[in-house]
């Protein structure tokens, strides 16, 4: 029979000692490469497409943004139905705001998720039925993947970032919208339920469950003062860069290499 502990006294309960193996449980928040989003978005292709999809959109004051996977913990309606109540109550006007939802296509064959996507596309026929003008829809719809030099354009284009699941690990769509804000600008609204919440401090925190707190977040975003959208950024890219992609390898291997890992 193994002879297993949990741990020594004082020792933190993530160590697991069976027979003569100690084996340690760590977390380690995994992150993007910093270095290659900002590549792309350095590039010319993205600043012609920035200019394009300004123009497409209609030029307006600004554009909300939404990229996630087309699953229900993403909380994609929740984010819709707040944005719908902002323009049935004129608190958004539908001749300054445009929002595009990225939705991509996810487990397909189950009918759970083609539940989520009925709803979903049912949602944005009713906001675009109601407050679309013609040539120019409140809200556009992408039911796809987008290639990394589609997507870097698409997050340069976007004054507001609307990351809000309702549960999940980590979200690297918040770090990479972060990566590609060379000007400096833009803001991020963020779930607390979200993993990269704990790191990204600096966004607009939200609880999405919440139909008030949805509508407040996004309008302090759309609202915010250049100032305080341009302090918030550099604080949120300095934090991406201390804990990029390499650091996060970097951390784990050297949580292996250390003297507290290993055969006792």
């Amino acid at each position: 029979d193994a002879d297993v502990e949990y741990g020594d006294p004082g020792e933190s309960n993530d160590v697991v000692i069976l027979d003569d193996h100690r084996c340690e449980v760590g977390d380690f928040p995994i992150s993007i490469d910093v270095e290659e989003f900002a590549t792309v978005a350095a590039g010319r292709a993205t600043r012609r497409l920035y200019s394009q999809n300004r123009a497409r959109l209609g030029e307006p004051e600004v554009v909300l943004l939404g990229v996630d996977r087309l699953d229900y913990t993403k909380g994609i309606g929740l984010r819709l139905r707040a944005y719908k109540s902002l323009l049935d109550d004129g608190t958004l006007d539908n001749e300054r705001v445009v929002m595009v939802q990225v939705a991509t296509p996810t487990r397909q064959a189950v009918e759970h998720y083609r539940d989520e996507r009925r709803e979903i596309e049912r949602l944005v026929g009713e906001i675009n039925g109601v407050h679309s003008r013609i040539g120019f829809p409140v809200l556009h719809y992408l039911y796809r993947s987008l290639p990394l030099d589609e997507l870097v354009p698409l997050y340069r284009t976007a004054d507001v970032m609307l990351v809000t699941p309702i549960r999940d690990g980590m979200n690297l769509v918040a770090k990479e919208f972060v990566a590609t804000r060379l000007d400096g600008d833009g803001v991020l609204v963020l779930s607390e339920f979200a993993g990269a919440a704990d790191e990204l401090t600096d966004a607009v925190l939200v609880n999405p469950h919440d139909p008030i707190a949805m509508r407040q977040a996004i309008m302090t975003a759309v609202e915010m003062h250049r100032h305080e959208r341009r302090e918030r950024m550099e604080r949120l890219r300095d934090t991406i860069r201390r804990f990029d992609l390499a650091g996060w390898a970097e951390g784990f291997l050297d949580r292996l290499d250390s003297n507290d890992v290993g055969v006792s």
